[in-house]
């Protein structure tokens, strides 16, 4: 075939290339404009700042889409997206550790990060570090006085969470080795939000919040000498940690899908690291 024949031949397949490619993109930009609905998403409170925060960025960028975010628990999260309630169920903890295993199967978790969890005190509290076997004590109702671990002779209130938290399941798996915590001696408050004010305006008050949660209000206590750090957790150093699930019932799709792989992209990583949760690429271990 002449030179000139082949030349024209290329040049008209790069042309065509070209025009198809413009075709897609205002396709996809059409798409992205005309992309509008709302979306319930609510469980964890401990995730609940990670999806608010997100979920602005994401409606600024969105317009169409309204995102509505809300608290109640791993396990309230978990029920109203099995019934249909709600499009996401946010939780601390898998859906099988909270639903019948036939509801569960239903579900298909998003897992967007990698959350701590702290022993917080009042900050008057003169105890810097418990072991586990006083942490068990204390929140098995068997240690009830701060000077029992060193502290002052200060009863100890202990505050904890309603049976369907996704926080309370981590703390009694992996910070009690099981143990279910006393009841109807301590304070249960139902958000990781109530728990911290609590702690900080009741003398001798202990408990456990996400780190997302931890500010000057409460006092961060080590556990058998380590911090709840990031740098501990991504080590595998300390043990109270759990991953934060998205759950659909059934494959995502639509406006949900659209957000869940927001949630999963690198503009939420930023966030993720701001708010104090931990992207689940940093992490050394898995469970």
């Amino acid at each position: 075939m002449p030179k000139k024949k082949i030349a024209t031949i290329i040049a008209l397949c790069l042309v065509g290339a070209l025009i198809l490619s413009a075709c897609s993109g205002r396709e996809k930009q059409g798409e992205k404009q005309n992309v509008s609905g709302t979306i319930i998403a609510a469980g964890s409170t401990a995730m609940q700042p990670l999806v608010e925060e997100a979920a602005n960025q994401f409606m600024a960028k969105n317009p169409g889409i309204q995102v509505q975010v809300q608290g109640g628990g791993s396990g309230t999260g978990l029920k109203l997206v099995s019934d249909g309630t709600v499009q996401i169920g946010n939780s601390d903890v898998p859906a099988e550790d909270k639903l019948d295993k036939e509801k569960a199967k239903e579900l298909i978790p998003h897992k967007v990060c990698v959350v701590g969890f702290a022993v917080i005190v009042n900050p008057a509290v003169k105890v810097d570090n418990l072991t586990k076997d006083q942490l068990i004590g204390i929140f098995t109702g068997k240690i009830t006085n701060w000077k029992e671990v060193g502290g002052d002779d200060l009863k100890i209130v202990v505050i904890n969470r309603p049976a369907g938290s996704g926080t309370r399941a981590t703390f009694t798996k992996y910070a009690l080795d099981g143990r279910e915590e006393t009841q109807g001696m301590a304070l249960t408050q139902d958000s990781s939000g109530t728990v911290k004010k609590a702690v900080a305006d009741t003398p001798g008050a202990i408990s456990y919040i996400a780190l997302s949660y931890v500010d000057s209000s409460v006092k961060v206590v080590k556990l058998d000498g380590v911090e709840p750090s990031k740098e501990n957790i991504v080590e595998g150093k300390y043990p109270v940690w759990s991953y934060e699930y998205m759950y659909t019932k059934g494959e995502a799709a639509g406006v949900v899908k659209t957000f869940i792989d927001y949630m999963l992209g690198d503009e939420v990583k930023p966030i993720i690291e701001k708010l104090g949760y931990i992207p689940i690429g940093d992490m050394k271990v898995t469970r």
